[in-house]
């Protein structure tokens, strides 16, 4: 019955040329064109968007978005977007629920205004360390990537038409990411859409050969252990050797104060005692060692994310003491929260090199050692790409699993 019920409705929607479905689809049939929208509302987090559209040679689109009085985010698109790819850039500022609302809010927007499809251009995506479950946690990266694909929502005369109509398949939502460098590969899988996970290592690296003096008497260094996979794919592209840094401070991640002694244990008689269970040792840091040689040579260390930058001053100074001569940083977003500007000033980092995915003008006025290199290129490539429906294998060339 259910069957027939929804022949039938499809047969009364699409049959008469004069429904709103028939019209719809038909406005459609033509192959739509694409628009570049920032949702942001801060001038410094749109210049990443203006130097995409400059190299796409399209302008950005026209729209508003702001705080009300009460921190409430607006949007107001102020041109039409019907039946269009709409590309959103989105870069993430300290204020960061912020700027994840404005996403929301910009998504929802497009799709009220009728946008056939909504991309997502997020070079950093915000919460991507809280991609594991910790003790009475949350993985909220799985929590904001399906806020994000269930951004839009539809009439009932619209879903009907997604259901019924060849000419036009509407999803709620974003349909698709392009992101950098997530900070776990497997946050892909979070997404019930495609997800483009783009690399600034080749960029970072063309750095390295132009403007590090000397850069064949470098070694590559990991922090920790963790980063050991991203250090030597850089050490080998290079041809240089690497070190690795063990027993820098590690997450504190105490069962004393995590609820599970609370209340205290009552030993009950009546029923079973349990089971004693072997216990796990707690873990103690070892001093803190560098394995391998950086002795007279230039240190570059590299990882995905620079924010507290302590752990990261701490192991400049360390190398130091084991004779390395200079130290650089390349990192691919650089956060820099905090005090972090001055802490790298006052430290014996020589250079911290971080891409233009997040903003971070400010810090750079208030430490001269902080370097900037554009990634405007390979963002723009890849949404001229998704729109001409053509391989985005190109920009994933000699790209490993371990990059």
């Amino acid at each position: 019955i259910l069957q027939r019920v929804m022949l039938l409705t499809s047969l009364s929607f699409t049959s008469n040329k004069f429904s709103p479905v028939a019209q719809w689809s038909k406005m459609n049939v033509a192959k739509s064109g694409y628009r570049v929208f920032s949702a942001n509302s801060t001038a410094a987090c749109t210049e990443l968007a203006k130097k995409i559209t400059e190299r796409l040679g399209v302008e950005l689109g026209k729209s508003v978005v702001y705080q009300e009085s009460n921190r409430e985010t607006r949007v107001d698109v102020k041109e039409s977007v019907r039946g269009q790819t709409i590309f959103i850039i989105q870069t993430i500022p300290r204020d960061v629920n912020t700027a994840i609302m404005e996403l929301l809010v910009m998504a929802y927007a497009l799709k009220t205004s009728c946008a056939k499809n909504i991309i997502g251009v997020i070079p950093y995506f915000p919460y991507s360390k809280q991609c594991k479950m910790r003790k009475r946690g949350s993985i909220v990266c799985k929590l904001l990537a399906s806020m994000l694909a269930k951004a839009g929502n539809y009439s009932l005369l619209l879903f009907l038409q997604s259901l019924f109509s060849s000419s036009l398949f509407l999803l709620p939502g974003l349909t698709h990411i392009i992101t950098m460098d997530l900070h776990q590969k497997e946050i892909q899988g979070f997404f019930s859409f495609p997800v483009d996970n783009l690399r600034a290592s080749p960029f970072l690296l063309q750095y390295i050969q132009e403007e590090v003096p000397d850069y064949r008497n470098a070694i590559i260094v990991a922090k920790s252990p963790s980063a050991a996979k991203r250090a030597q794919s850089y050490a080998e592209r290079l041809r240089l050797g690497l070190a690795v840094m063990h027993g820098e401070a590690q997450c504190s991640e105490s069962d004393m104060a995590d609820g599970r002694h609370s209340p205290p244990c009552v030993r009950n008689t009546s029923g079973h005692p349990g089971l004693e269970l072997p216990l796990m040792m707690a873990k103690e840091k070892p001093p803190i060692t560098v394995v391998g040689d950086v002795g007279g040579r230039i240190a570059i260390i590299v990882d995905d994310i620079i924010d507290d930058v302590e752990d990261f001053v701490a192991a400049a100074e360390i190398l130091k003491e084991r004779g390395a001569y200079k130290i650089y940083i390349m990192a691919t977003h650089g956060l820099l929260s905090a005090d972090a500007p001055r802490l790298i000033e006052e430290s014996a980092i020589d250079e911290v090199v971080v891409t233009n995915t997040v903003p971070h003008e400010v810090q750079k006025l208030q430490c001269p050692k902080i370097k900037t290199v554009d990634v405007s290129m390979i963002l723009a490539e890849a949404i001229r790409r998704i729109h001409n429906g053509e391989s985005m294998a190109y920009l994933f060339r000699n790209i490993t699993v371990d990059d």
